[in-house]
């Protein structure tokens, strides 16, 4: 079979060597990633390094590379939700597995390391404002990996089936599917000050999370059904927006990902804190330390 060149129209890149939305080059691109919604957390992130090589900023894909106890890391923002996360796992993917000279996928595979650090809300009331949870595994209601040819190969079928028996789920709604994150990630950042969970990636942060503002809910049940589910007797511990796509898309593409959040928010409490920004830098250093 010839070996496929990927069009331009398919793989876009820029007239000074860059991908197309997130403006790196290929040497940009570090193995230890960390991923971040917020553009403006980067330099939070970036300000624990050691020094900095490069910055690159482009839409909401801000991004600080460097070097953190002498080892090689990098820090990129993905902004809010899972559309956004299947770009810029698509363009790393590429910078790194795609020579841009010949538009061919390159014969030695080069596998990242990515670790979301992000913020949630919390769906039992043994979580609480401050704890750090993992998603153990990741439950997408976007969508995304279901325009994949081998979503199943990478998925819980079998949680996906329970939980849709359990909540009734609507067939107008995108089918949900479910992605564990990298087992030896979760060893290697996960200790005994985390939790380990099953985690929701909401397809919108107000009714897809259960919020009623001035719009009715298609389902008001819907966050009660999801809290009282059990998968193998373990419950679904919080809500997010950007878990199951990152995972789903880093094991399709070959790459190491998973999440980590610090909870902000307890729904079942309807308890918030906005003074959350000291104990997510706790939890970057932490991540850092562990990642390189």
């Amino acid at each position: 079979m010839e070996e496929r060149i990927i069009p331009a129209s398919e793989l876009i890149i820029n007239g000074d060597g860059s991908v197309f939305h997130i403006h790196l080059r290929p040497e940009q691109v570090y193995d230890n990633i960390i991923f971040v919604g917020d553009p403006g957390r980067v330099d939070m992130v970036a300000s624990m390094f050691d020094s900095v090589d490069y910055e690159v900023s482009s839409r909401e894909f801000h991004t600080i590379g460097g070097r953190y106890k002498g080892k090689p890391v990098m820090v990129i923002s993905h902004g809010i939700g899972p559309d956004n996360i299947e770009i810029v796992v698509t363009e790393l993917d590429a910078l790194v597995n795609v020579d841009f000279n010949t538009r061919k996928v390159k014969e030695e595979h080069r596998t990242l390391n990515i670790v979301r650090i992000g913020t949630s809300g919390s769906l039992q009331e043994d979580l609480h404002i401050g704890d750090f949870v993992i998603a153990e595994k990741g439950m997408g209601f976007d969508g995304i990996l279901n325009f994949y040819a081998d979503r199943d190969k990478v998925c819980d079928l079998e949680f996906e089936r329970e939980f849709c028996e359990h909540t009734q789920w609507r067939a107008g709604w995108a089918a949900p599917y479910t992605v564990d994150a990298d087992t030896e990630l979760v060893e290697r950042i996960g200790r005994d000050d985390m939790i380990r969970g099953y985690t929701i990636a909401a397809v919108g942060f107000y009714a897809p999370q259960g919020r009623e503002v001035r719009l009715p809910l298609a389902d008001p049940q819907l966050n009660e059904k999801i809290e009282s589910f059990r998968y193998n007797g373990r419950p679904i511990t919080n809500f997010e927006m950007e878990s199951a796509c990152l995972q789903g898309m880093a094991k399709l593409l070959g790459h190491k990902a998973m999440t980590v959040c610090c909870i902000i928010a307890e729904r079942r409490a309807t308890n918030a804190d906005t003074d959350y920004k000291p104990k997510v830098r706790e939890l970057v250093s932490t991540v850092l330390d562990r990642l390189v």
